[in-house]
């Protein structure tokens, strides 16, 4: 075998000590991504996995940042999705938007929804001011000329109002009056209560307007066919004129931590609904007491009886301490002798307990 020479050797030596330095020059020169707060390489490079906690918390989806929107709750693809739609220019006017984001789903969005806060300057509003100077009449100020006209609000049909009446009131941008319009024209407005639930009427608007709305009267077979309000589901409920989605729910939940209703009138216990619409709703629903749920006084649990509207706290404790003595009751009359309930409670517990 031929031995290698001495400039053999040395030239070797030579490239391998070229190809080292040229390696080290390239790793050297290969670009580095710089943390920036705002692009978006920073973002698809966070940390994937999940929050350690999760707390949901209020947030304005025009300047909530990343890291918020992970402690919340947010993965990161749904974070991601929000930012990059408001990177794009856009801006998050009403709630509603925050569902337009392609990663977020309609059920984290319902989860999300009441925790979403949209600052004054990103809500819709209109684009000049409103003053209200009393007996109906508001003031139109415009931006410009300082000069005020006036606008007298009258008493107007709601399922017959105009776009043009509306922006008249001085209430509401050409955007918002028609935004009313169709949500009138796809789902109605029966009552106050349902045009507070439009996206564009804020409380403000609606305190303004709810001397001068008239709502269309309820179809006469409405009242020919009352709603028995014990085996009534939601929808049935919500055919009663008067009765909007909020007061479903809360008939709902009033009725099942009562048991049932035992009269019309315990409506009227409910705090969303007020008294306006209970003389509203009370002509259109009727009440089978017997299908109420009655409780066992002797062995009903601490936690139903906590829950139930009419008993009060000194009132269980009460019941609890005689029952914790091995004593049992026959009848209301001993309940009243133990002085467990007073007379007041005794007549309206008295439907819902059996012995």
């Amino acid at each position: 075998m031929k031995r290698l020479s001495a400039r053999d050797i040395v030239g070797a030596v030579a490239i391998i000590v070229v190809v080292v330095l040229l390696v080290a020059v390239l790793w050297r020169a290969e670009p580095r991504v710089e943390a920036d707060a705002d692009s978006d390489v920073v973002i698809e490079m966070a940390d994937s996995t999940p929050c350690d906690s999760v707390h949901l918390a209020p947030f304005d989806p025009n300047t909530v940042e990343y890291e918020q929107l992970r402690a919340i709750g947010m993965s990161r693809q749904e974070a991601v999705s929000l930012l990059k739609f408001r990177a794009s220019g856009k801006v998050f006017r009403i709630v509603e938007d925050v569902a337009l984001c392609y990663a977020i789903s309609d059920s984290a969005f319902s989860v999300l929804k009441p925790y979403i806060t949209i600052g004054e300057e990103y809500r819709i509003k209109p684009r000049t001011e409103y003053s209200h100077s009393g007996g109906g009449s508001y003031s139109k100020k415009t931006p410009t000329t300082g000069r005020v006209k006036s606008v007298e609000l009258s008493r107007f049909r709601i399922d017959t109002v105009t776009v043009k009446y509306l922006r008249a009131t001085g209430l509401f941008t050409k955007r918002q009056a028609e935004a009313v319009v169709r949500w009138r024209d796809r789902s109605g407005f029966r009552d106050m209560e349902e045009l507070r639930a439009c996206y564009v009427v804020d409380d403000s608007v609606a305190t303004a307007l709810e001397p001068y709305v008239i709502f269309p009267e309820p179809d006469a077979a409405d009242v020919v066919c009352p709603v028995e309000i014990n085996s009534a589901d939601s929808a049935a409920l919500r055919g009663v004129v008067g009765i909007g989605e909020r007061s479903v729910v809360a008939i709902i939940e009033y009725r099942e931590l009562l048991g049932g209703f035992i009269s019309v009138e315990q409506l009227a216990e409910i705090r969303v609904i007020t008294r306006d619409n209970y003389l509203r709703i009370a002509s259109q629903v009727l009440c089978d007491a017997n299908r109420v749920r009655r409780m066992n006084i002797n062995t009903v649990s601490a936690d139903r009886l906590r829950l139930h509207p009419y008993v009060s706290q000194s009132m269980l404790r009460n019941l609890l301490k005689h029952r914790s003595k091995g004593r049992t009751w026959k009848s209301i009359a001993e309940l009243l002798a133990d002085g467990v309930v007073s007379e007041e409670e005794a007549q309206r517990l008295a439907p819902y307990l059996e012995f």
